[in-house]
């Protein structure tokens, strides 16, 4: 592959409120041991080292966040780490941190990468980034990664794409997008699994910085005021102008912001072992099972249970005659859950912002 100038945007700021009561505001998704020995942002940055050094390497996140990925990155340079004004969606993050790289260099090549995604077959996602980054620079095309659905989900989004006219680039085959589509009901899962021409939507893009200027451009000019005025207020270096210019950019994902919209995007297979963890029973997939398809954290009596998560660590839970549960002990917050209901557990924690005496807990 040629010497390409790769910039990687690993968006740090969310808030991960599926994983109450262990994930809190202090302590987001991105910074739990939940699914290997360390902190899943530390994973993400390990991950993609072997394609982008350091120096090339942003987070963006809140100023809170931000902080605490400091403390866990210390040997990455000052310069990697980009706050944003406040949290307002994926959309105002990669405006900023593109924008920042636009001004640097047109031609570089951003690689967009969420901070709390699990990659098994890290090997085989280097080699689908390195035909991903090639593809980008050589088109003026958004490149992005579709997952082959396992069963069809309904709280992913689909990207339904042309298997019919796919071109090899630099040893991947990559295939026009033909619309992204949000997070479907049970039926239409189902159509777009069987009708093999949909992926799930992995949230990993890859873009030159111009191309993506000019997409925004076409494909959504109601972006393009806090474009240019994010441009304006970093070459200017005001942290005034520039916290102005971000409240500009709706605070809006960029899926739905410029994704739905863009003509002139690709997509290859991301087989290499994806998930997004969303949730707790996402886990169960992850962790080893026992005979009866439970999970553990913990020391852990099951009599005639089965299908159960539970994280308790430091004591002995005892299940007897349950199925389908979710068991999440942080010390001081216990969660009970049917496993089927784990999206919902994001209501609890919208629910005790509304109660004075619980925001504790948040």
């Amino acid at each position: 592959m040629r010497r390409r100038d790769i910039r990687a945007v690993i968006l740090a700021g969310g808030r991960g409120t599926r994983f109450w009561p262990l994930g809190r505001t202090a302590r987001p998704k991105q910074f739990l041991h939940i699914t290997g020995r360390d902190p899943m942002l530390l994973e993400t940055v390990r991950r993609v080292l072997p394609l982008v050094p350091a120096r090339r390497i942003t987070l963006v996140a809140d100023a809170g966040q931000t902080r605490r990925a400091r403390k866990l990155l210390p040997r990455l340079p000052k310069g990697s780490f980009l706050v944003e004004p406040e949290a307002r969606n994926t959309a105002p993050a990669l405006l900023l941190a593109t924008a920042r790289v636009w001004l640097e260099n047109t031609e570089a090549v951003v690689v967009v990468l969420p901070a709390d995604h699990i990659i098994r077959d890290t090997a085989k996602f280097l080699r689908r980034l390195e035909s991903g980054v090639e593809a980008a620079a050589r088109e003026n095309a958004i490149v992005t990664f579709g997952i082959p659905p396992a069963y069809p989900a309904t709280g992913y989004g689909y990207v339904r794409h042309d298997r019919g006219a796919g071109r090899m680039i630099s040893g991947t085959v990559f295939y026009p997008a033909r619309g992204f589509k949000e997070k479907p009901g049970p039926a239409q899962a189902a159509e777009y699994v069987a009708s093999g021409e949909h992926a799930w939507n992995s949230g990993m893009f890859v873009w030159r910085a111009g191309v993506f200027a000019e997409k925004l451009e076409r494909f959504a000019p109601e972006l393009a005021p806090a474009w240019t005025a994010i441009v304006a207020a970093l070459r200017s270096g005001s942290t005034a102008k520039l916290r102005s210019a971000f409240r500009l950019a709706p605070a809006r994902s960029i899926d739905y912001a410029l994704m739905e919209k863009a003509e002139g995007v690709v997509m290859a297979d991301g087989d290499f072992g994806w998930s997004d963890v969303g949730a707790w029973s996402t886990l169960a997939g992850i962790w080893p099972r026992d005979g009866a398809g439970n999970t553990f954290r913990g020391d852990t009596l099951a009599l005639d249970a089965r299908d159960c998560f539970v994280w308790n660590p430091g004591r002995l839970t005892a299940l007897v005659g349950v199925h389908g549960l979710i068991v999440v002990d942080a010390g001081d917050a216990l969660l009970i859950c049917d496993a089927a209901h784990d999206q919902k557990v994001k209501d609890v924690v919208e629910a005790l912002k509304k109660m004075k005496k619980y925001k504790r807990y948040i």
